[in-house]
């Protein structure tokens, strides 16, 4: 390659250097800037190890957070797959990481003197405090090493890593109490609609044969997360609309409560037209997968829908 003298000279061999995108160096960066947020990821992992040991260990054994292992390989894959697309490096945004890892020492002053005053920690409240703390640190470390344009690139894989903070009992419960209230009303409206003989008081659903009661392991949060997730994962890989991504998202929520809804309701009606050995039957105590599947539906349709539309408007001629 020669290189030619003149303004438009240096232009050309700094297009061939980045393989004629736009995008400066390596992740749309200074490769240097990524190495150090490797260093500062290598150096909180060591400081955090009992914690991710812990939540390593919580998770396994937990079926509502079964889904942590994924979190950081789907975050990951995101980043790589968004590398070629990251807006130029624009210096470190001091501000925000700041606040950010001061947030992060704050968490973790916050656990060390609730432990020190001898709380009663549940270990999820536990956890919950150090991931935060964790988290808010690394968030701060994009910040000062990526600056301010990538991370908002990358919101949504960063993001993603909420899900490794197991939510705190209280909030727990909140969620639980949602879910089962609207699976109740929702199990209520399908019962009405085929006509069915029973009555309801709050959660319990008084049928022939049996009495029905949604409790808070039936209430289908596990798959409400993991659905949710998934949500946020597809809107931000198929839809590039806000709007659009925001509707998906939030679309979750009845398709939840529908889907637990409808559970129940064919629960019941097994129960009422087969017998009521049915509320121990496979279905009931390992059917959670199947109704998954099936409130996938919906689900796609939506997503199909919402990404036509957004083709169509792309596609349509400007007046």
């Amino acid at each position: 390659m020669v290189l030619e003298s003149g303004s438009e000279g240096l232009i050309f061999v700094q297009s061939k250097q980045q393989g004629g995108g736009r995008v400066p160096g390596e992740f749309g960066g200074r490769s240097g800037s990524w190495r150090n947020l490797a260093v500062l990821t290598v150096l909180l992992a060591l400081t955090f190890s009992v914690p991710l040991y812990e939540l390593g260990r919580f998770s396994a054994a937990s079926e509502l957070y079964s889904y942590m292992f994924l979190i950081p390989f789907l975050s990951g894959s995101l980043v790589w797959l968004q590398r070629g697309r990251l807006p130029s490096y624009s210096g470190p945004s001091r501000g925000p990481a700041l606040v950010l890892a001061a947030g992060g020492l704050g968490a973790m002053a916050a656990y060390g003197l609730a432990r020190a005053a001898g709380g009663l920690w549940a270990e999820e409240d536990a956890l919950a405090l150090r991931m935060t703390a964790l988290l808010l640190l690394f968030a701060g470390g994009c910040g000062w090493f990526l600056g301010r344009a990538t991370v908002r690139a990358l919101a949504v894989p960063l993001g993603l890593l909420i899900f490794l903070v197991p939510l705190p009992l209280f909030l727990l419960g909140g969620v639980q109490t949602l879910l089962q209230q609207g699976s109740a009303l929702a199990a209520d409206g399908f019962f009405r609609l085929c006509g069915a003989d029973f009555s309801r008081e709050g959660l319990l659903f008084h049928l022939p044969t049996i009495t029905l009661r949604i409790a808070p392991e039936c209430s289908g949060i596990h798959s409400s997360l993991v659905l949710f997730i998934s949500s946020v994962v597809a809107g931000h890989l198929f839809l590039r609309s806000p709007w659009r991504q925001a509707l998906l998202v939030l679309a979750v929520l009845p398709l939840a409560l529908l889907r637990n809804g409808f559970r129940v309701f064919v629960l019941g009606e097994l129960c009422t037209h087969v017998g009521p050995q049915m509320i121990d039957s496979p279905l009931h105590h390992r059917g959670g997968p199947l109704f998954f599947a099936l409130s996938l539906i919906p689900f796609f349709l939506l997503l199909f829908f919402l990404r036509k539309s957004e083709r169509s408007l792309t596609a349509s001629p400007a007046p």
